[in-house]
């Protein structure tokens, strides 16, 4: 450390120094909810135990903390304030997509209107130009373009203007990273507190009945029907007027506020649809049963008036007398149910199935949660929003208008239940049940937070409590209806008495109206009736006696009181309850008194010294009690004298229970017995103690204690929670304290650790306990959080000078002895060192002993040792649950440290050898562990996960107490250690990572990392001080130095120790492969990411000198990166982008986003070629198979490559950059290209996670067409392919992405709002907005390095393609203006500089950037625009230079703009003009340049431009009507018939819109036209023989082709300059071309056509001897045939409809007719809804309509004011010889020209009638071209009609019918459905105009016309056959039917003989006049007689007409 120099020295100070020590131990009061603590009452001497219990819960916590962590990087940026506030320092970003967003809506509103196409045939685009620029306002120019300046001046001013206004910090830009990787996150744990169900708020606000007459008393409390368990205690209050309660004044003594109160907090742990809330009306005794007392209430209404009122009046005079005499004695009245079900929400019923095991806090081990979710119930119940009882209930009103009333017999607890049920069920009792009208009004809400005023169920007033309130609210006690695992923290010790039944059905006569006064007493006289029972409403707080109610002439009366007792903390043998039973009459009788005595009854409350609670049945003694008698059980009294008179003879007669609610009782045996042993040995007690049952002598008592600490975990597991905190500490004591007992030594600590290992084991293991997302039992880590602290030795050792006075010689404490069960030799070695060997039992050694001891037996001594040595299951545990003893040994050693004050001498010396031999035993053997443990079966790996982690974070907290060499040292051999054991790499990397990623989150990881000695390593420094500058000296050793900077060097490691660790797992994990590695990939780069992202926001680290030291730091991961470029996501691949499209957002728009996207078509224009490019995006790298990594683990490495990027010293990456190889410097431009796209800014939507984007991204058939390309040469297509072969899934790492997303989001739904507000999502997107300039701006600068140092070298035409291609890409992501101008200023840096080279070299990168650059002239943003237009300027100035580099440019930038024009959705005319009008100023204004002729070429190009923008224009105006745009773009690439590239360019455009469409057909045709006009150029360029000939090659795929071949007569040249230069004329071009029709064609199902197309291909490829990609084309040909073998007659094609129309609204569509080529299974009304629905909303819906019918329209009929559309179904129709050739499915629906529709009508004008008068027009269309064509719509050219006579008509459907037949019978398989419904029709008895109708019409008799016999014969041949395949279809049938059907046949076949008979002699007769033997005339007639008998039949219909 002494050689640092002083600059360094005080940047390590300011980070934390070293020396310093980190953990602080402070103590923090407890938090407490009342204004005094909860504590026995005063003036008591407490036994041991309860003093211990009260000492536990208000002693303050224990927390050890550490300083600095307020500024690491858990406590820094993240999660304080000033994250909030940061964005308010932001600027808000703009981006021209989210300007458009907002202005588009307006755009909409207004109506659209059809314009209409005037002509079809168009004029070329320049005759257009009626759109003069000049009358345009120019935009403002930038000033200073023209001036000369030199290029370095103008990179200097570049790069001031991007330094300033840059953001800080980049970490806090970017989303934080996924808590599922955030291992070193260690939750807090919750601090323990009293366990609160969900808080209900109930209010009683009214109570009232008909009348009114006397004071009634209510109590409330909650029922469970399904558990049938009462779970809250009573709740008393009453609503009585001033009236009412004067009645009751004489027995009220007092009335204590805390009575008065009138709401009430329920708690509720398990809400659910089965709590009630039970209201229970008492009223004071009066004389009668209880029906007759509530008679009055049934009957009277106060609102009668009348005689009502003086009946009312009697009444209350009645009630005075009762209430003065019995006022203190009460009758059951009437109750009410409640049901909260509607306030538990439906929604939270229907997950309590769900959550009831959550409540208790369950998680099965293996989840793994994230911190929100684990706050479970152990540590504090659902709140009401998290259950989602309040958030969306808020408070209700419950009213009740029928009250029940109380039946005598039926007053128990039982009863109740089962009425509950019976109304759960129908939500009414039973007839018998009568009901009393009143009126009760409840509100019920969930309680808020703080209630002011409150009191707690001890009547404890609770904070805030003001003075002066008068009604206070009362919490009620929950008794929860399951375990609630939350230990007491609070002192609470009440007891419930439950009298439940008495029996006295066999007493003498006078006990009828029973009562029983119940007491709690201290002692047997009458005065000893302690004042500790809760008082109700209105009255006393406390109160000595409580009367039960009283049934009227009940013997055997059932109660239900619950007596609430406040129990004293000490209690002795003498309390008991005491139970006194009365009769009381009713009736006043002279001189009888209202009480008469009829016996008692008691129940001691200890039994044994323990508590006794449960169920009771007692006797009752009828006479007065002996004295004592409350020493023993009323059952087992002993016998007296005189004896005890009891009733029944001593049988139980009474029952009773009693329950405990307490802290301080365990009322669980094996911990009474333990606590009860442990204090005696603490305080001086007389043996044999008693202990439960047993006694134990002094000499048993060590036994009986290792016994007790055995069976501790045998208790049941609530109890044992309950009093956790408590029996922890009483072990750690044991442990540490070595007891001598009866003289001999008792060593516990080995049993007591055993023990704590059993607990910690039990409660991991229980299911109803949570644990946090590292698998920590949340109790027991809050236990050692908060409760542990070191074990206070025992306070009887008062140290007086030094030397402790021993107490009585029994109990001296003794040395570190052997634990009796453990004899290894090694532990006695151990345990001797420190004491005196040979233990002399003299009291002068034993003083010397305790002087050891005193000063030598530490805590975390002990507690390492005893896990070094424990054994066998215990040891298992102890490494199972490491964590739990990894915290208490750091707890334990940091308050020794703490205590001893060693603080300031030096961590080597503060422990002993003997604990770090321990420790590192510990660590050896908790690694080893981990390795066994992942050699096991897979679910064994999460558990090593745990320890793993529980491991990394001692070595944590070591690091922050021990020596750091030691430390190291154990990290050293841990890393060792597993890499010797483990042989699977992913698994290994991930547990070093997630070990690695703990330690490096330390607050001072970057002193443990030196990270300042790399300042004299390096070779430049913030001061000169240290290197001197002149480096050119010593250059190539400066250079050497550097480039290993870069590069994870020995040196480095050993340097940076950490780090090093760090950098090795991530470059291995990188590097690794096999299954699983892509999660442990993520691992690792999160790892480094929120490493970097936490020094970034580390106010330690804000200044810019210390941030340099830190990325110096990190330089090596730089070089890491970079060899991962194959490996990385490939956004641009992912995102393909089709001018804007991605913003648009739709589906559709991104299903076929672009056709063809960057890399495609640098496959295509084969640039592998040209590695000067960069083109092929990885020229750089050599081919090996990569594991990819996934969108989100890219983007984090991304991010950190940048922000070293950003904060590393400058002129040292300069110099990097300068000495690097050209093919590692391709390789960076690589990196900054993909960071271009995958810091692209996603807009405000999707923000929400960055990643989301990506990963929804459909695969769909765009990827497929890339890959069709993308299987060119060169690395690119190379990595494409490997990318996507079949066995690597593309993105290995994106299924278990999601995978573990999905566990997370699942609970986030439930806990978190998932729309976000407003705010928020501004907020996110000012973020992203940020992010995504400050990225691009770090690429920016990065780019302006590469190039300011390359230009020094020459290497820059290689280096230029690659910079331009990382900028072109930056242009055509969405970016901010501030960003974009920036950009902009670097292009014309770079045309200014490199001009030329630009325009010779790097012909692809200009014409990209021309487009990009014309899309942002269209901006709607000014300063973009004027930015572009600037630089567009330069580039065509520049470009001047040389001739023919203007002429390429004008060539491009018009080529841009075409496809600009067909391609943007968001693209805006009205700015592009203004930008054509600002360059055209430029060159006005441009001086140096008007003697050339620069300005009129710059001219001409303008108005060209200016051309096309109006066809643009047009486009616009049809952009909702598909088939009138597909016209438009037609005729456009029509009107660029001259200019090949142009016209290629449309037809691509038009491509990329039928895809979108899902025409994949069409979109195949217009990349084959594309095709074969690049065949025509290339076959006039150079004739080889492999080429196709032009554009006559192609027929076979479509006849169409033919009308490309046109182009070449033209006068024009292929080789003047500028003209076919695009990338597509070239042989690679063509074939990529082809390749993408026939990927196109396969998609549309076309496989006939893909073989097709291949012919063409496939000579070629012979040709270029491409093996590889002839594999791949034949492979494509075999899954073409494949398809038409198995998808044969599944396969649809097209359905097509003519559609015609009519009215001069259409304008020059009017009249015109179509045929559309619609989707297979269209049907006629989904093509007629659409073009109605299209044109109703061009011309108004009262302006259109459909014309229904097919018959010729008639313009005359027309309304001249309408529109008018008819659309006929029409079918393929070929000549009979045409069937020839036409065989299969797909040639009948290929190659289309004809279609046919046929008319029905008659002669009269019907359009169907008779069969004798039923004619048909066919009619026939010829369109102009084939289908499938460019489009799908074309029009007809020709119409020709035919009509049929109705004999004719006959034999065509005879025809038919019998094809039919013919099929369904020969089918094969054979369908037996299908042939039993054709021969159904055929010879069915019941078909209607049948056969034999058809027969009997035309064939009855010879017609009379000769010139019919020709067609009578036909018909008759017809039926001939017809009535032969019936025969042979009903034969079939008869082999096909089921035993089931066999009638059927019979049937049928009867029906068929049946028809053939009727049928016969018709068929036999023949025409004899037919049969002359003239045979050559009729044959010669017969060929033509298709054609004659039509026309012939014209000629007839016209003369009969």
């Amino acid at each position: 450390m002494t050689h640092l120099n002083s600059l360094d020295a005080d940047l390590a100070q300011e980070l934390g120094d070293l020396t310093d020590d980190d953990l602080d131990v402070v103590f923090t009061p407890k938090e407490c909810r009342t204004l005094q603590p909860s504590l026995p009452e005063e003036g008591v001497d407490l036994d041991p135990h309860v003093r211990d219990c009260v000492q536990t819960y208000i002693r303050e916590w224990l927390i050890v903390n550490r300083k600095n962590q307020g500024s690491s990087e858990i406590c820094g940026f993240k999660k304080t304030g000033s994250r909030k506030d940061f964005h308010k320092t932001l600027q808000k970003q703009t981006f021209e997509s989210e300007t458009l967003e907002n202005a588009e809506p307006t755009a909409q509103a207004a109506p659209r209107h059809l314009n209409v196409l005037c002509d079809v045939s168009g004029k070329g685009p320049l005759a257009s130009c009626d759109f003069d620029l000049r009358s345009l306002q120019p935009d403002a120019r930038l000033e200073n373009l023209l001036q000369h300046v030199s290029s370095e001046d103008f990179e200097k001013q570049n790069e001031e203007a991007r330094r300033t206004n840059r953001q800080a910090e980049l970490f806090a830009l970017y989303p934080s990273v996924d808590e599922e990787d955030a291992v070193e996150i260690r939750p807090v744990p919750e601090c323990p507190k009293e366990h609160m169900g969900n808080r209900i708020l109930v209010k009683v606000l009214t109570l009232k009945f008909e009348i009114e007459i006397e004071p009634l008393f209510a109590s409330i409390a909650l029922y469970d029907v399904k558990e049938r368990k009462k779970i809250s205690e009573n709740f008393h209050c009453d609503l009585n007027s001033d009236q009412f309660r004067g009645f009751l004044r004489a027995h009220t003594p007092s009335v204590a506020p805390s009575s008065q109160a009138r709401a009430a907090v329920f708690s509720v742990t398990c809400p659910s649809s089965d709590v009630y809330l039970v209201v229970k009306i008492e009223k004071v005794l009066q004389q009668g049963e209880i029906g007759e007392c509530a008679e009055p209430y049934m009957v009277i209404k106060e609102s009668d008036g009348g005689k009502s009122k003086e009946k009312i009046e009697k009444l209350k005079l009645q009630a005075e007398s009762f209430c003065q005499r019995l006022g203190k004695y009460r009758m059951p009245f009437a109750w009410a149910p409640i049901s909260l079900a509607s306030f538990f929400n439906v929604s939270t019923l229907d997950r309590e199935a769900a959550d009831v095991e959550p409540v208790v806090g369950r998680s099965s081990v293996g989840e793994r949660r994230t911190l929100s979710q684990t706050r479970r119930l152990s540590e504090r119940a659902l709140s009401l929003e998290e259950n989602g009882v309040g958030s969306n209930f808020k408070t209700t009103t419950m009213t009740v208008n029928n009250f029940f009333k109380q039946e005598g017999d039926r007053l128990s607890d039982e009863d109740l239940f089962k009425f509950l049920a019976d109304y759960k069920r129908s939500s009414s009792l039973q007839r018998r049940v009568k009901s009393i009208p009143g009126l009760l009004r409840l509100e019920v809400s969930p309680a808020p937070e703080t209630i002011s005023c409150c009191l707690t169920p001890e009547m404890l007033p609770v904070k805030p409590f003001p003075e002066n309130r008068t009604r206070p609210h009362k919490e009620i006690l929950e008794f929860p209806i399951r375990e609630v695992y939350v230990p007491h923290t609070v002192y609470r010790n009440l007891l419930y008495v439950y009298p439940q039944r008495l029996n006295f059905a066999n007493k003498l006569a006078s006990a009828r109206n029973i009562t029983i006064k119940i007491q709690f007493m201290c002692g047997e006289d009458a005065s000893s009736a302690m004042p500790v029972i809760f008082g109700k409403s209105t009255g006393p707080e406390f109160l000595q006696e409580v009367y039960t109610a009283i049934t009227y002439h009940n013997k055997s009366p059932d109660f239900y009181e619950e007596v609430k007792i406040k129990l004293p903390a000490k209690l002795t043998i003498h309390h008991h309850l005491l139970f006194t039973f009365y009769h009381i009459s009713c009736q006043q009788k002279q001189g009888a008194a209202v009480e008469s005595l009829l016996g008692y009854s008691w129940l001691p409350i200890l039994l044994n010294e323990r508590l006794q609670t449960g169920s009771y049945c007692l006797p009752v003694a009828l006479e007065k009690l002996p004295p004592n008698y409350s020493m023993h059980s009323a059952e087992k009294v002993p016998l007296q004298n005189p004896p005890i008179k009891w009733a029944e003879g001593h049988k139980g007669v009474f029952n009773i229970e009693v329950q405990a609610v307490s802290s301080v009782h365990t009322q669980d045996n094996h911990l009474e017995k333990f606590f009860t042993l442990c204090h005696s040995l603490e305080s001086q007690v007389t043996f044999p103690i008693r202990v439960l049952d047993q006694k134990i002598s002094e000499t048993a008592l060590e036994h009986e204690l290792k016994l007790s600490i055995i069976c501790l975990n045998s208790s049941r597991l609530e109890p044992l929670v309950l009093f956790l905190h408590l029996v922890l500490d009483k072990l750690f004591q044991l442990s540490v304290q070595p007891m001598v007992i009866a003289g001999q030594t008792a060593n516990f600590s080995q049993f007591a650790f055993e023990s704590v290992v059993a607990i910690a084991n039990s409660l991991h293991n229980s299911k109803d306990l949570s644990k946090d997302q590292h698998g920590r039992n949340c109790l027991l880590a809050s236990y050692v959080h908060y409760v542990f602290r070191l074990p206070e030795l025992p306070r009887d050792l008062p140290s007086t000078g030094g030397t402790p006075a021993l107490p009585d010689p029994r109990y001296h404490t003794y040395g570190r002895t052997s634990a009796a069960a453990v004899s290894s030799k090694l532990l006695q070695a151990r345990v001797m060192s420190s004491s005196n060997p040979d233990l002399a039992g003299t009291h002068s050694a034993a003083d010397e002993e305790v002087k050891n001891i005193m000063s030598s037996k530490h805590f975390h001594e002990e507690l390492a040792l005893q896990m070094v040595v424990s054994t066998g299951m215990v040891r298992e545990t102890v490494f199972k649950y490491a964590w739990f003893f990894f915290e208490l040994l750091v707890k334990s050693m940091a308050q020794y440290v703490h205590n001893l004050d060693k603080r300031d001498s030096f961590r080597r010396t503060r422990f002993s050898d003997r604990f770090k031999d321990d420790i590192t035993t510990i660590v050896n053997v908790v690694t080893s562990e981990i390795a066994a443990l992942l050699v096991k079966l897979q679910k064994e790996n999460e558990q090593a996960e745990k320890i793993n982690i529980s491991l990394a974070f001692f070595l944590y907290d070591l690091l922050s107490l021990m020596d750091r060499g030691f430390v190291f040292n154990l990290i050293k051999h841990y890393c060792n250690q597993l890499s010797a054991k483990l042989n699977s790499l992913p698994t290994l990397i991930s547990m070093r990572l997630e070990f690695l990623r703990i330690l490096c989150s330390h607050e001072h990881y970057l002193n443990l990392n030196l990270f300042f000695m790399n300042a004299d390593t390096a070779p430049t420094s913030p001061c000169p001080s240290i290197s001197s500058q002149n480096s050119s000296s010593c250059s190539s050793f400066q250079d050497q130095r550097i480039a290993s900077m870069f590069d994870l060097t020995p040196e480095y490691r050993q340097q940076h120790f950490l780090t090093g660790l760090l950098f090795t797992e991530l470059a291995a994990a990188l590097d690794a492969e096999g299954e699983g590695i892509s999660k442990v990939q993520r691992k690792a780069v999160s790892a480094i990411h929120s490493l970097l992202s936490s020094h970034d926001l580390d106010p330690r680290c804000v200044k810019p000198e210390v941030k340099v030291k830190i990325a110096a730091l990190y330089l090596p991961l730089v070089g890491i990166i970079l060899d991962a470029l194959p490996q990385l996501y490939d956004f641009t691949a992912a995102d393909a982008r089709g001018g804007k499209s991605r913003t648009s957002g739709s589906d559709e728009e991104q299903e076929g986003a672009s056709a063809i996207n960057q890399s495609v078509a640098l496959a295509i224009a084969g640039n592998h070629l040209n590695l000067k490019t960069g083109g092929s995006m990885l020229s750089s790298l050599p081919y090996k198979q990569y594991n990819m990594l996934s969108a989100d683990t890219t983007r984090n490495l991304m991010i950190c490559f940048l922000w070293i990027m950003k904060n590393a010293d400058q002129s040292l990456i300069r110099k990097w950059i300068a000495d690097l190889p050209s093919m590692q410097l391709n390789r960076i431009l690589d990196l900054l290209f993909i960071c271009v796209s995958c810091f692209e800014y996603k807009g405000k939507q999707s923000s929400d996670k960055v990643s989301t984007q990506v990963l929804q991204k459909s695969r769909d058939v765009k990827a497929r067409l890339e890959e069709a390309l993308l299987r060119g040469e060169g690395a690119r297509g190379e990595m494409m392919r490997r990318c996507r072969a079949p066995g690597n899934d593309r993105f290995p790492g994106l299924n278990e992405n999601l995978r573990w997303r999905k566990e997370q989001t699942h609970w986030r739904q439930a806990n978190e709002k998932l729309d976000k507000t407003k705010a928020e999502l501004d907020h996110e997107a000012l973020l992203s907005g940020n992010l995504a300039t400050e990225a691009n701006l770090i690429i920016l600068d990065m780019q302006e390095n590469i190039i300011q140092a390359s230009s020094a070298l020459d290497c820059k035409d290689n280096l230029l393609g690659g910079v331009l291609r990382v900028l072109v890409n930056s242009l055509s992501c969405d970016q901010s203006t501030t960003y974009l101008t920036h950009c902009f200023a670097t292009l014309r840096a770079l045309i200014a500089k490199f001009g030329d080279l630009l325009f010779e070299e790097e012909v692809e990168q200009c014409a990209d950037l021309c487009q990009r650059v014309l899309h942002h002239c269209s901006s709607s943003m000014d300063v973009t625009r004027s930015q572009a237009c600037a630089t567009l300027y330069l580039l065509m100035r520049f470009s001047f230079g040389a001739t023919s580099n203007f002429a390429r440019v004008k060539m491009q930038v018009t080529m841009s703009l075409a496809s600009l024009v067909g391609k943007a959705p968001d693209f805006n005319e009205v700015h592009l003009r203004r930008s054509l009008r600002t360059i055209l100023a430029y060159s006005e204004e441009d001086v140096a340049m008007q003697a050339t002729p620069f300005p009129t070429q710059v001219e001409e190009l303008l108005c060209n431009l200016n051309s096309i923008l109006y066809d643009t224009v047009k486009m616009r105006e049809f952009q909702e009507d598909p088939e009138m745009l597909m016209d438009l773009m037609y005729r456009i690439a029509k009107s660029y018939q001259t200019s090949p590239d142009l016209r290629l360019t449309w037809l691509q455009n038009m491509a990329e819109k039928h895809t979108k469409k899902k025409c994949y057909t069409e979109a195949a045709m217009c990349l084959v036209h594309a095709a074969a006009l690049v065949a025509e150029y290339l076959s006039m360029l150079e004739d080889r023989s492999y080429l196709p000939v032009g554009s006559v090659s192609f027929q076979n795929i479509s006849s169409n082709v033919l009308e490309e071949s046109a182009v070449s007569d033209d006068t024009l040249s292929p080789d003047e300059d500028g003209v076919c230069s695009g990338r597509y004329f070239t042989e690679s071009g063509l074939v990529g071309l082809l390749e993408q029709a026939a990927e196109l064609f396969s998609t549309g199902g076309l496989y006939e056509t893909v073989n097709e197309v291949y012919k063409l291909v496939i000579p070629i490829l012979e040709a270029h001897r491409d093996f590889r990609k002839l594999t791949s084309t034949h492979d494509k040909l075999q899954k073409a045939f494949d398809s038409i073998i198995s998808k044969d007659h599944k396969r649809m094609f097209g359905t097509y409809f003519r559609v015609g129309f009519y009215g001069s609204k259409f304008g020059d569509l009017d009249e015109q007719e179509f045929v559309y080529k619609e989707p297979a299974i269209t049907k006629l009304p989904e093509i007629s809804h659409r073009l109605e629905g299209f044109y109703s909303q061009c011309f108004g819906a009262e302006f259109v309509e459909v014309i229904k019918d097919s018959t010729p329209v008639d313009k005359t009929k027309l309304d001249p004011n309408k529109a008018y559309i008819q659309i006929t179904f029409v079918e393929p129709y070929f000549d009979e010889y045409e069937m020839k050739d036409r065989v299969t499915h797909f040639e009948k629906n290929f190659n289309l020209r004809r279609f046919m529709f046929t008319t029905p009508f008659t002669l009269e004008g019907r359009p169907r009638g008779e069969l004798h008068e039923q004619y048909r027009r066919n009619t026939v269309l010829t369109t102009t071209h084939a289908f499938p064509y460019v489009k799908t719509r074309i029009r007809v050219a020709h119409k020709e009609e035919f009509v049929l006579t109705p004999i004719e008509v006959a034999i065509e459907d005879m025809k038919k019918k019998t094809l039919q037949l013919a099929v369904a019978t020969n089918q094969e398989p054979p369908d037996a459905k299908m042939l039993q419904m054709v021969l159904q029709g055929s010879v069915g008895a019941t078909v209607n105009q049948g056969p034999l109708e058809v027969a009997q019409v035309f064939l009855a008799e010879i017609p009379a016309d000769p010139k019919l016999y020709r067609h009578h014969n036909k018909l008759r041949l017809c039926f001939k056959e017809f009535i032969m395949r019936c025969g042979e279809a009903v034969e079939k049938n008869k082999r096909l039917i089921t035993a089931d059907q066999r009638e059927y046949q019979q049937e049928l076949k009867k029906n068929y003989n049946k028809l053939r008979e009727s049928l016969r002699p018709m068929i036999e007769r023949k025409i004899p006049e037919l049969y002359k033997p003239i045979f050559q005339v009729e044959s010669q007639k017969r060929d033509s007689f298709h054609r004659s008998s039509f026309r012939k039949c014209e000629t007839q219909l016209s003369q009969g007409s």
